[in-house]
């Protein structure tokens, strides 16, 4: 935790002038290079892409260079605050791809997407697909964000289907791919496979959807989902295609009534929603995942208070506390991946991939470079460290290379592919990082 609170006017006076600009990748200090860079040199590349527009990825920036894409409905936790509201949060997206994943980002916030043909009302999914489709020729990959369900799914899928470049909402994937690591780890905890995880998530939006998918992806059967209705059962007459294929067989209706005997909570919801009795009423050794930013759904002390000496794991969404489910683990290191194999899409496999990449980081020894920014916890594995921190830089290498590997198996990327090579790149790059970030 920071040693005083963060002013209004510090984070001001911080986005000044904005949190992103543009660096040259050659050298321009001569009349060659001028020559080589524009007129008449720069022909060559242009008809070389006009002959076989494949090149581009090879004679442009596109092979690193990532859109952030948001037409500003799902503002953190703000809401629906407009495109050019969005800019500062799209600026730092782009400044955490760069700084964890070396991918070059840059913020493309859309105006004039919604139904009333202005910025205001539902996002209109047909015009987002349309104009991201028409500036993806620039760019190796589509990072949507803070886009409202429930267009959120359609515009990722009909754009994933539409282009040859990964696209990837991270509302949608990256909360579910972190929060996938830590159920991993609590089942080793535990002592339980996935397989007999009987798991509750609160909150049916893009996150709790995702998060559903990936966790029955990984094995899990029993799971119940419950948005501000109650369960999502089979009985209701008011679920959207992605909650039905969620929805249990009638039975509890409330969130309490589901968390019942339940291992796993996982809240992607509202503040406060959970009691402590609804822990009691947990099975043992029960892992609670409250997630709701800036206060979760239950506090870490009211859980503490009512679990005393019996064992439990608690994460959140926030980082001054143990156990952050951030996503800045995620999408730096799956696009990482994706772009250095030139992968189509980001698929499942290569989201499970990342997942289990960050699980294993969780219970390997911490360097202490890594110890040094966090003096105040105890980085070894165990309830209070399920998830390893964003600041461990052999996350670029490993989560990266699972997800590109993952890439190539599948079928998402070229079979040709030279993985040892990759892996070597790598490595690498991330001695070359950390030496210009001790310099």
């Amino acid at each position: 935790m920071s040693e005083k609170p963060i002013t209004r006017e510090e984070v001001l006076a911080f986005h000044v002038n904005g949190k992103v600009g543009v660096c040259l990748t050659k050298p321009l200090t001569t009349q060659r290079d001028l020559c080589l860079a524009y007129t008449p040199g720069v022909a060559q590349a242009v008809k070389t892409i006009a002959t076989d527009p494949a090149t581009a990825i090879d004679y442009t920036a596109r092979s690193n260079l990532v859109a952030v894409v948001s037409d500003g409905t799902a503002i953190l936790g703000l809401g629906d605050l407009g495109a050019t509201a969005s800019i500062p949060v799209m600026e730092g997206k782009a400044v955490l791809f760069k700084a964890f994943g070396d991918v070059d980002a840059w913020p493309v916030p859309l105006n004039h997407c919604r139904k009333d043909g202005g910025n205001q009302g539902k996002t209109e999914a047909e015009k987002v697909i349309a104009v991201t489709a028409a500036i993806a020729p620039m760019y190796g990959g589509i990072n949507l964000e803070d886009i409202a369900a429930p267009a959120c799914f359609e515009i990722e899928d009909t754009l994933d289907r539409m282009l040859d470049i990964p696209v990837f909402h991270d509302d949608q994937w990256g909360t579910a791919v972190i929060t996938l690591a830590g159920v991993m780890n609590y089942a080793i905890l535990s002592e339980r496979e996935l397989p007999e995880l009987r798991v509750v998530i609160n909150g049916a939006g893009a996150a709790g959807i995702r998060i559903a998918d990936m966790c029955r992806t990984a094995g899990i059967k029993d799971l119940i989902l419950c948005d501000s209705r109650g369960v999502v059962s089979t009985d209701r007459t008011d679920l959207n295609d992605h909650k039905r294929r969620h929805a249990c067989k009638p039975g509890a209706c409330t969130l309490a009534d589901a968390l019942r005997d339940a291992h796993v909570f996982i809240g992607v919801s509202v503040a406060d929603c959970v009691k402590g009795a609804d822990i009691l009423s947990m099975a043992d050794y029960p892992a609670v995942f409250a997630m709701s930013n800036p206060d979760p759904e239950i506090s870490p002390a009211v859980v503490a208070e009512v679990m005393q000496e019996r064992p439990y794991i608690m994460a959140t969404g926030r980082s001054d506390y143990p156990n952050q489910i951030n996503n800045v683990l995620g999408f730096p290191f799956i696009f990482r991946g994706a772009l250095d194999v030139r992968a189509t899409t980001i698929n499942t496999e290569m989201k499970v991939a990342a997942s289990r990449a960050l699980a294993e980081m969780a219970r390997k020894d911490v360097p202490d470079d890594v110890k040094k920014i966090y003096p105040d916890e105890q980085l070894a594995f165990g309830p209070a460290y399920i998830i390893p921190k964003p600041f461990d830089r052999r996350l670029f290498v490993e989560v990266s290379y699972a997800v590109a590997e993952a890439a190539v198996i599948s079928g998402a990327a070229p079979n040709t592919t030279d993985l040892k090579a990759v892996r070597a790149s790598l490595e690498a790059r991330n001695v070359q990082r950390c030496c210009a970030t001790h310099t």
